[in-house]
């Protein structure tokens, strides 16, 4: 076994998530005021923690303690059932800060919603409270060596009252910092379920072997199952989703689409401070400062319109999540929430990309030193948006408008 992963074993026993209370937020505005003040803190020591590999431990127990991992939950169950608006914006707001403290939650809203739509009454009651006592939820659905990102080789089988489940996992974002870690298998039927496995339970393992080389402080790597004891009634019927039309793979991309914004507003606030403090202008230009340069002020302006055309397509599709979540869901609506998210998602993508590229060719060579680590913002961005290839979001949405095809029912439309 590798050296990275002794340490992060090693961390991992060391440094088990603590469970702390957490405020219930009410509203949306008090929502976005959370955001904002981890966002404050997050930014501080953001470049130190991705230079170093330096887990945002502190960080995601304030995001936890000041109520925003809960934000989600509907208001029968306790919840604020904050807007998929504001949302959107609080992840944003914290990816522009730290885009991989962003990422670390990015599941447990996802996890949540699928809740929803296939718990029973009595898992929501249990699963929804444990949050709003301040109980994170981590991944362990995707795995290595399948076919694609859907095929699964975990198996969970019958045992006395309960289940045991087998498998390994990887790109289990959140896990380490979490209190519940959801593992997606196959049960004796084949067909896929989610148990809920609460930390420490004998035969899980935690490994920070994440490798990397942007978002690295997700620690999102390798979950171990070896006969893992799972209660009967923390397995949810998750392969329900795929019988009826739901916002599931909507609600998963608008988050997505959320951190990648955060981090093109990132690299454009780095842009825009190095430009001004610190570049210096082109001879040719004929002007005293690099912020005077005409060339660069137009290639600002054209990053800060393509960032708000992003913004506006997120906050958009956020309107039409509120919209289709206000009533039964149909396959027509879903689809519509589908191809919202899908059209923001696009450009999010693309700004988060251009603006981390441009930073330096606005910026100059001095922008690449290494005790600036601007490049942090392109590693992010580029690691980040291959979550799921946006050239199928091209297609997604033409063939939704030229076709009125409805667009797959997944977890990544």
């Amino acid at each position: 076994m590798s050296s990275l992963a002794d340490a992060s074993i090693q961390s991992d026993l060391d440094t088990a998530p603590l469970l702390l209370p957490a405020r219930v937020l009410r509203n949306d505005a008090q929502a976005l005021k959370a955001a904002h003040e981890l966002a404050e803190v997050a930014r501080l020591q953001a470049s130190r923690r991705d230079r170093q590999r330096k887990l945002p431990w502190s960080e995601i127990e304030q995001f936890t303690r000041s109520g925003l991992g809960s934000i989600s939950i509907p208001r029968e169950f306790g919840g604020p059932q904050v807007s998929f608006v504001t949302i959107a914006e609080v992840f944003a707001i914290i990816s522009a800060a730290d885009p991989a403290l962003g990422q670390i939650p990015q599941n447990q809203f996802g996890i949540l919603n699928v809740l929803l739509s296939s718990a029973t009454e009595r898992q929501k009651k249990q699963l929804f409270q444990s949050v709003l006592e301040g109980w994170r939820i981590g991944n362990a659905g995707p795995e290595r060596g399948t076919k694609n990102t859907l095929e699964l080789k975990a198996r969970i089988t019958a045992e006395g009252e309960g289940f045991v489940i087998n498998g390994q996992k990887f790109y289990s974002t959140g896990a380490l910092f979490a209190h519940w870690i959801t593992v997606k298998a196959l049960n004796d039927d084949g067909k896929q379920v989610m148990a809920f496995v609460r930390r420490g339970t004998p035969g899980l393992r935690i490994v920070d072997d994440w490798s990397g080389f942007g978002q690295r402080t997700t620690a999102s790597g390798t979950v171990l199952l070896n006969n893992v004891p799972v209660e009967a009634e923390l397995v949810v019927d998750n392969w329900r989703l795929s019988e009826v039309p739901n916002t599931q793979g909507a609600v998963s991309q608008l988050i997505q689409a959320a951190i990648d914004l955060g981090i093109a507003r990132g690299a454009i606030d780095d842009s825009i401070s190095f430009v001004r403090e610190r570049s210096r202008p082109w001879i040719d230009a004929n002007v005293e400062r690099a912020s005077d340069d005409l060339y660069v002020i137009a290639e600002i302006g054209k990053l800060k319109i393509e960032l708000h055309a992003a913004e506006a397509l997120l906050r958009k599709a956020g309107q039409v999540l509120d919209q289709v979540s206000a009533a039964p869901v149909t396959a027509e609506s879903a689809a519509r929430a589908s191809i919202a998210v899908a059209e923001a998602k696009v450009l999010t993508t693309e700004i988060s990309l251009l603006a981390s590229e441009k930073l330096f060719e606005l910026a100059g060579s001095r922008a690449t030193l290494a005790e600036f680590n601007l490049d942090r913002h392109w590693r992010n961005a580029r690691v980040h948006t291959l979550h799921d290839p946006v050239r199928w979001k091209y297609h997604a949405v033409g063939a939704y408008h030229l076709n009125g095809t409805l667009p797959a029912r997944h977890s990544w439309i």
